[in-house]
């Protein structure tokens, strides 16, 4: 579409304009230039293994690494994956991998045996890096039951039929508990006999441009799909996500959201690297006490979280006792946050600068960023400008066409950050990258006069009840202001009669009670009728994601169970 100049100002697109320029450099080269400008910096604390590493000596544990990835025959562009949460280890066969220009493949800590299962042969996965579990889920039991070769085989000589390509599997941790896994230390010593000329050798083949990580989507709808990832995509990200930030060398940020995602990876590995900061890591998964524990003691400038999580900290019994005086900043993505959450955030936790980033695993992920110096309600009505490099429009669902400011569209996304498309899945690819090169996000949004953009909603969330578009996000946003409610999420479910109508699942404050019809009565009269919720659900939690992101559509399956509304689906869906 040809946009004429007088245009732009009245339609919903914008470019976002940067005086920094993008850097070409591959990750290892970032990691390089860090090293050596900031060799004495704390790089990476993992206080739940009580672990310490300066720039110079993180350095030295990738390049083992690396090397030992090297011995095991690992080319360039092999498929190595990783199947952990948040250790050190992770962190270090990230950058190890890029080192030797493999590609990273993220695995959910959550995956079942399906899940996992596909993934590994989506990718092709040669290698894999491989913990003791999460939680309940013992991936040692997952791994042998789809790999059941594996039980009698030797480190190095796996041959699979279902897993054909999968030859090497390491174990994280202290001792491997099985013959058929090499043990980390054991890894990291093959290295030793890697020519120390071979590590710089691989690094002169690789180019910015080349492919370095797999990143799974979430999959709520359908089988999940690997974007695939360039060095030049998470390097810029990682940079001018921190500049957002204004990170120096001199932050220490605190990541209590998992590696295998986006969040963790880039806006919190990749940041901290690229600006010389400190990556603090609280415990292995997200825990609210260990998080404000690491802040206190650490002395972290930073910290990320989706807004469940800082709900999880400002109401956890013991905060009180924690001094948060040394934050400023961090990261609140992934869902939008209530305004009264953002105020006890910037006020009890002391994050004034705070900024909402905006993004998709398809764009590495980061495309829109307020600013520290937005206002408040800004920073929660909004999730802020594009990003330097990056192009935002707002099109019209039907015709594709861009729509006026203010007016409610599908937001896509063209630069440097969108991916290379999803792995050997060119149809999926073809469905969300246009022939132009704007992605399409799949979220509803709006673009006001000054370039700031809100969601408002996923175009699949949209409720339409008898003819009316209904957005979540706006009935979410009125019930927080109910003095009794701590979180709420608003779905559709099918209606015979208005094709669907409202609820609410909403989780009470400590000591708070309600009723469904005390919850209609509050929503009478100061929203719309059709917006006032026709059953309410009174939860203790929601089901989410490894990353606290809630599942609606989960919601949605145990809602229709739950009230028999089986039939109803099906018509609505016919």
């Amino acid at each position: 579409m040809t946009i004429e100049r007088h245009e732009v100002a009245s339609l919903s697109y914008s470019q976002g304009i940067g005086t920094t320029p993008l850097v070409g450099l591959t990750v290892g080269e970032l990691l390089d230039r860090t090293a050596t400008r900031f060799p004495d910096n704390p790089a990476l604390i993992v206080r739940h293994q009580k672990l310490r590493y300066t720039y110079c000596e993180f350095l030295r544990e990738v390049e083992r690494a690396a090397r030992g990835l090297l011995r095991l025959g690992i080319s360039k562009g092999e498929k190595v994956g990783v199947w952990c949460t948040n250790y050190a280890e992770w962190v270090i066969t990230q950058f190890a991998v890029a080192k030797i220009g493999a590609v990273l493949v993220n695995l959910n800590p959550a995956y079942g045996t399906v899940e996992f299962e596909h993934a590994l042969r989506q990718s092709g996965c040669s290698t894999l890096f491989i913990s003791k579990g999460f939680r309940d889920r013992n991936y040692l039991s997952v791994l042998f039951e789809i790999c059941p070769e594996a039980t009698h085989s030797v480190p190095g000589d796996l041959h699979s039929d279902k897993l054909p390509q999968l030859r090497n599997l390491i174990f994280i941790g202290p001792a491997s508990p099985h013959p058929a896994l090499m043990p980390w230390d054991r890894f990291l010593d093959m290295g030793e006999s890697v020519p120390e000329d071979a590590l710089p050798a691989r690094a002169a083949t690789l180019e910015f441009d080349d492919p370095i990580n797999i990143q799974y989507t979430s999959g709520t709808t359908g089988t999940p799909k690997g974007a695939l990832l360039s060095h030049h995509n998470i390097v810029n990200n990682g940079v001018l996500i921190g500049q957002g930030m204004r990170f120096t060398d001199k932050d220490k940020l605190c990541i209590p959201v998992p590696f295998y995602h986006c969040f963790g990876m880039v806006l919190g590995n990749m940041v901290c690297v690229a600006h010389g900061a400190a990556m603090v890591i609280p415990a292995e998964y997200f825990d609210p006490l260990a998080t404000l524990q690491a802040i206190s003691e650490e002395r972290c400038t930073a910290v990320h979280g989706v807004p469940t999580m800082f709900i999880a900290e400002l109401e956890h019994p013991r905060f009180a006792e924690f001094d948060l005086t040394s934050l400023r900043t961090g990261i609140m993505a992934g869902s939008p946050c209530p305004i009264n959450i953002m105020r006890r955030v910037v006020q009890e936790m002391h994050c004034s600068e705070l900024t909402i980033v905006y993004g998709l695993t398809e764009t590495s992920p980061g495309i829109t960023q307020t600013t520290p110096d937005d206002p408040l309600e800004l920073r929660v009505t909004t999730v802020g400008k594009p990003m330097p490099h990056t192009e935002i429009k707002i099109v019209d669902t039907r015709t594709g066409r861009i729509v006026p400011r203010g007016t409610p569209g599908e937001l896509c996304a063209r630069g440097y950050a969108v991916m290379k498309g999803y792995y050997q899945n060119s149809e999926a690819t073809r469905q969300t990258l246009d022939a132009d090169g704007w992605l399409h996000s799949g979220d509803l949004a709006t673009m006001s006069e000054n370039d700031y953009c809100k969601i408002t909603g996923r175009s699949k969330d949209m409720i339409i009840r008898g003819g009316e578009n209904i957005y979540p996000r706006d009935i979410e946003e009125f019930l927080y202001t109910h003095p009794g409610i701590s979180e709420v999420q608003v779905i559709g479910i099918p209606d015979r009669k208005y094709g669907e109508q409202v609820m609410a699942w909403i989780k009470l404050k400590p000591g708070a009670t309600s009723s469904t019809e005390a919850i209609r009565e509050f929503c009478k009269g100061r929203i719309a009728h059709f917006k006032v919720p026709r059953y309410v659900k009174f939860v203790d939690a929601f089901p989410i994601t490894v990353n606290g992101k809630t599942q609606k559509y989960k919601m949605r399956e145990i809602s229709i169970k739950e009230m028999q509304l089986e039939e109803a689906a099906q018509i609505a869906t016919a």
